[in-house]
């Protein structure tokens, strides 16, 4: 079963449009046209990252990809990530992240603020949450203050690796007791 969950309840409705136009089937609870009996059950769940809607020691693996930025509190959704990890089971997430060329850093910065909001603003009509995102990815942690939360969250194995030279990193992590 793959749960996705997301604390805004028009993302989720956004979710369930999108996996309908790639053939789920209708209703809260979604089977693949193309999967067999046994296979691939997806559900929509409301939920808080700091306050996760799953029981201690219930999931594999949990993945969140361009959102643990927007979360309020790190440590507190990572404390939680593990709570809900089963013993063995696996934390990734992917972020944009501080891009480690200096020379490189200050081009990407010069093109997130001067380009991203214009022409986000040109193409979707407001400028406002291009200018968020650009601001946001910069106050976010680096690649090594991520993974000391990740580590005082109690994850282990902790590593991460740059792409794009660091515009983009994957950390993952594991409940390991």
């Amino acid at each position: 079963k793959v749960f996705v969950c997301d604390i805004n309840a028009e993302m989720l409705q956004e979710g369930r449009r999108r996996a309908k136009e790639k053939g789920y089937s209708n209703g809260d609870t979604w089977v693949s046209s193309e999967a067999e009996s046994s296979d691939i059950v997806v559900e929509f769940v409301q939920g808080d990252a700091e306050s996760l809607p799953f029981d201690d020691a219930s999931v594999d693996a949990l993945t969140i990809a361009f959102g643990l930025r927007n979360v309020t509190r790190t440590l507190p959704a990572l404390k939680e990530i593990k709570r809900v990890l089963k013993k063995g089971g696996r934390f990734m997430c992917m972020e944009f992240s501080q891009v480690q060329n200096p020379l490189l850093r200050q081009a990407y910065d010069l093109y997130s603020f001067n380009v991203i909001p214009p022409v986000g603003g040109a193409v979707a009509g407001d400028p406002q949450p291009y200018q968020y995102l650009v601001e946001s990815i910069r106050k976010w942690h680096d690649q090594e203050t991520l993974l000391a939360l990740m580590r005082q969250a109690g994850l282990k194995q902790v590593t991460y690796e740059n792409i794009l030279n660091g515009v983009v990193s994957v950390h993952s992590g594991f409940r390991l007791d």
